[in-house]
Parts: C-alpha cells; structure tokens; sequence
C-alpha cells in the first residue's frame, strides 16, 4: 500500500543511538523511554519484517518518555492504525535514538499520526501497568487531546478481530481449494454441515 498525497509522512530529525538489539518484548523498550524521560524515538522492526523487507519498519516518538507518535512505513500509515499494525508477535529489531529538547516539536504537530500516551504499552506490549504509568507521566494535555484512549482500544480490537476473519476466510477458501484438488469436497462438506465454525 502506497500513500496518498493526503497521507502524513512522519519526518524527524536523525537521533543519537542509544541501544540497539532484538527484544521478545517492546515492553522493555517503552518502560526504558519512560525512565530516562526520553525525547527521541524508537524504530521498530518485526521478526516477520526482517525476513521479507528489511528496511520497512514501526516508528514510535517520545516526549520526556511519553509515546506522542506512531507510523508505520511499510503502509504509510499512523497513529492508532500503525500501533495495530505493528501489534505482531515478536521478537523485533528495536533501536533507540535521543534528540535534541525542541528537534520533534514539527513532526509532533502531526494529529493524524497522534497515539493516546497509554496505547503503545497496551497496544504493542500488552501492559497496562506501564500504560498505567505513562499516562500518570503525560502532560494534562495530552491525556484531554488523546482523546478515548478505550475507545481506540476497542477500534483496534475490532480492526485486529476484522483481519482474523479475513484470514480465517482465506483458510477456509484454501482448504475448500485443496480438498478440490485432492478429492476431498464430500468430506469437507461434511465438516460444515457438523456446524463447527473455527
């Protein structure tokens, strides 16, 4: 998927590497952002990404070590969509970048690609406690501007539970393919009429 000219872009500044390796949880990298009170960013890149295109890859910014923004390259997607997006088993390739006080100021001002302070620690690491704790880090005004952070939850959910189906539905339509193939179609029916629905 390539972006439109409506899309927003996410362009920041180049950052001083801070740490460099593969994680099995994203947690340990949002949890060290917070600690440091760190302005910069963190690149995130899947297992599965490493595999198929190594240079694609999840951008997530900070603000004294609150999450402000999410994108993902691969789609050109941002925000809520992009942490969804990036919301796959691990492990992933994360590397850490500070900047200077003022260097994301710009980029922050992108609405469209604006993350509730909590929703990458539940989003990508599934812990609400270190949700729990980034929020209670966030400025007043970003946990009024984040707007509802359960209400994008619950968008995610149902996106991610959207894309089961789709996959479910693929299965199922390789399965009739192959049963095709192998002389197997009275024993699938058989199956769907048994009223089992995966």
């Amino acid at each position: 998927m390539t972006g439109t000219a409506e899309s927003p872009e996410l362009r920041i500044p180049r950052g001083d590497l801070l740490r460099s390796r593969v994680v099995s949880d994203v947690g340990t990298t949002l949890d060290r952002a917070l600690d440091r009170e760190l302005t910069g960013y963190a690149t995130l890149v899947p297992q599965e990404t490493l595999l198929l295109e190594g240079d694609a890859r999840g951008v997530v910014t900070f603000a004294d070590g609150v999450p402000v923004l999410a994108y993902n390259t691969v789609s050109d997607s941002g925000g809520p969509d992009a942490l969804a997006e990036l919301a796959v088993p691990g492990p992933y390739r994360v590397e850490l970048y500070a900047v200077d006080d003022g260097a994301l100021e710009t980029a922050h001002e992108e609405e469209a690609l604006r993350v509730a302070p909590g929703a990458a620690a539940t989003e990508l690491a599934d812990d609400q406690a270190l949700a729990d704790r980034t929020r209670d880090a966030a400025p007043d005004e970003r946990l009024d501007a984040g707007g509802d952070e359960d209400g994008d939850a619950v968008a995610a959910f149902l996106e991610d539970d959207e894309r089961i189906d789709a996959i479910r539905e693929q299965a199922r339509s390789e399965a009739a393919e192959r049963a095709s193939e192998w002389g197997l179609d009275d024993a699938l029916a058989e199956t769907d009429e048994s009223g089992f629905d995966g």
